[in-house]
């Protein structure tokens, strides 16, 4: 048949921006590689091994999907168009796995197990049932003229080779329904992790578009039936829709667990940055620097930094004035402080006066100020570092706490 204008405009653009199979394989792949430790750690799980199935099975159609892999398929068996019931049988089974995922998702590890059980033995059931039914058909069908792109609309109306067709199509689009309705239903389930969320909605893509490969599928087919060429949608939209479904289903399983892993790494160098005014502060204290490891993990220098702060406040604790903390506090509570906040400025002030009157210095043998609660000290080490970083807070409450208490209250 000749293409009409029409057809051979979007062919030609599409064609351009054909997306390799290799593409979204090498994504799936790093899925696949993210989620294995913990498919292999918990491997009695059954929706982390619905997880590793499906993420498997994506590879495996990428990888055979590709046209060369189909042509060597062909090539080496030496059976004309052998990697199409190949290739259907690989699609059928993502689609399987795909419902068992959201079977497990849904039931959860402890509610309604019997349930999951029957509905787990029914869907492999009827997709093994159609998988066999796809060779069958095969078998039975004269497909002798080898197609390595255009399979589906080149042999839309050979007898068998149609149903078989048919069958792939249909099983794929109903197990892309159901997940893709599931999948949007969860997204709006309240109390989700920020990560998880995000991970589904990429999913609910996924699957989404896995409907327009169906839909173009399934167009061009009917056209060939009634006589017309839209076969560009077989050829190009089809296959990218496919590219784009998988690739966001594969970045759907990355979202959570590379963003929790970044967030984490995040917060531990924030913490560690956020803790290096009072390092600073503390170095005449504890004699030098804080120990300088360029190799260690971001959580290993945050165990440092933290370890350094907490020996030396221990050291200075001798030496701190705990009737200036508590003149501290009312101060920046008269100053309109929070408590919490307050407490923390309070500390500043203690901490900053046994640091600049040298007290603490290993000659000094001036005797201890008395009994210490260290406990703020070494636990909020985090609140005390911030509120260094505002000078100007620290200097009203310390001049505000060294006027007497009474003359305090005459001037309130």
């Amino acid at each position: 048949m000749t293409s009409s204008p029409l057809a051979e405009g979007p062919a030609a653009f599409l064609t351009g921006l054909y997306i390799s199979f290799w593409l979204p394989g090498l994504v799936l792949t790093a899925a696949l590689v993210i989620k294995l430790p913990s498919i292999l750690k918990l491997w009695r799980d059954p929706l982390l091994r619905a997880v590793g199935g499906l993420l498997l099975f994506a590879c495996a159609v990428f990888a055979f999907a590709a046209p060369p892999t189909i042509a060597w398929t062909n090539r080496v068996t030496g059976v004309p168009n052998i990697a199409a019931p190949l290739v259907y049988s690989l699609i059928t089974a993502l689609s399987a796995s795909w419902l068992l995922l959201v079977v497990h998702w849904r039931n959860g590890h402890t509610d309604r197990r019997e349930q999951t059980r029957r509905a787990t033995r029914w869907v492999v059931c009827v997709y093994a049932a159609v998988v066999v039914a796809l060779w069958v058909l095969f078998a039975l069908a004269d497909v002798p003229v080898e197609q390595v792109r255009n399979l589906d609309t080149y042999y839309a109306s050979t007898p068998f080779m149609r149903e078989e067709i048919l069958l792939y199509l249909l099983a794929h689009t109903v197990a892309c329904a159901i997940t893709t309705r599931l999948v949007w239903n969860w997204i709006r389930t309240d109390g989700l992790d920020a990560w998880l969320r995000w991970g589904l909605r990429f999913l609910g893509i996924g699957y989404a578009t896995n409907l327009l490969f169906s839909a173009a599928k399934f167009t061009a087919v009917a056209a060939r039936w009634t006589g017309h060429d839209l076969d560009w949608l077989n050829t190009n939209i089809a296959p990218s829709a496919a590219c784009i479904a998988a690739t966001f289903v594969a970045i759907g399983f990355i979202v959570p667990h590379a963003g929790q892993y970044f967030q984490d790494r995040w917060l531990v160098r924030r913490r560690h940055r956020s803790l290096k005014p009072l390092a600073r502060l503390l170095r005449t204290v504890a004699g030098g620097r804080e120990p300088l490891a360029l190799r260690a993990t971001a959580e290993i220098r945050l165990i440092r930094r933290e370890t350094y702060i907490r020996d030396a406040l221990l050291q200075l604790s001798r030496f701190l004035d705990e009737n200036l903390r508590g003149r501290a506090y009312d101060a920046a509570l008269v100053l309109g402080h929070e408590p919490g906040r307050a407490q923390a400025l309070a500390a500043a002030v203690t901490v900053l006066e046994a640091v600049e009157s040298g007290r603490h210095t290993p000659d000094d043998d001036a005797d201890d100020t008395g009994e210490t609660d260290t406990s703020y000290l070494l636990q909020e080490i985090q609140a005390l570092s911030e509120v260094l970083r505002h000078p100007e807070e620290i200097t009203a409450v310390r001049s505000r706490a060294a006027v007497p208490a009474e003359s305090m209250s005459s001037h309130e």
